[in-house]
């Protein structure tokens, strides 16, 4: 993307966080990246498929960033942990970006297909390696869980009740118990010190 299509995707991604819907106006849009609309028309190929868009890059960055956070780690524990915990760190960091979840998660199942990838993976990893104390074929249940207690922190950070290293921390713990870690080793997994995802380059504070 060059530097106009990124302002446009990061502008329009704070729109459809505030405030929901499917579409933007044009001039909303303008009015919102400090750009003019035939800038806005130049960059966009279609503005009724921006949302799409916005989507498909959240997907993509999360995806990518959350593989390079936790590539040298070695425990599916550790792995399973961080994801969760690193997700609910970037609501804080990035509140727009929360938001935007928050709202489209449930609508457009690319932002949530992350969780039946590398933390399932790590699930079947444990499971094989005697790590968890699961079944196998419980694995799309479990994930489906730790994606829904994520988004459950992510609100809580969103809605100020808790912080960020409080409800992170707690949906790792209870997401590691569930799986047979046993609870002091969960506890201290959980606490254990972690870089933050990086900012995303398209959508970071301007």
């Amino acid at each position: 993307m060059n530097p106009a299509t990124l302002r446009i995707h990061q502008s329009a991604m704070r729109i459809f966080a505030e405030n929901g819907g499917l579409t933007i106006a044009v001039s909303d849009l303008a009015r919102e990246a400090g750009l003019a609309r035939g800038t806005i028309y130049n960059n966009l190929a279609d503005p009724s498929e921006l949302l799409a868009s916005v989507c498909d890059t959240v997907s993509n960055e999360y995806r990518a960033s959350m593989l390079a956070a936790c590539a040298a780690m070695t425990d599916p524990a550790e792995k399973i942990a961080a994801v969760i915990r690193l997700t609910v760190r970037r609501v804080h960091d990035e509140p727009h970006w929360g938001k935007f979840l928050a709202r489209y998660a449930m609508m457009e199942p690319k932002l949530g297909s992350f969780w039946a990838e590398m933390p399932a993976q790590e699930l079947r990893r444990g499971i094989a390696s005697g790590r968890f104390a699961v079944h196998r074929d419980q694995v799309a249940s479990i994930t489906a869980t730790a994606g829904g207690g994520t988004f459950g922190a992510m609100t809580l950070v969103l809605d100020g009740h808790r912080t960020w290293r409080q409800a992170g921390g707690d949906a790792a713990e209870i997401i590691l118990r569930g799986v047979g870690i046993a609870t002091d080793e969960a506890r201290e997994i959980v606490q254990r010190e972690l870089e933050p995802l990086q900012r995303m380059t398209a959508f970071s504070a301007t």
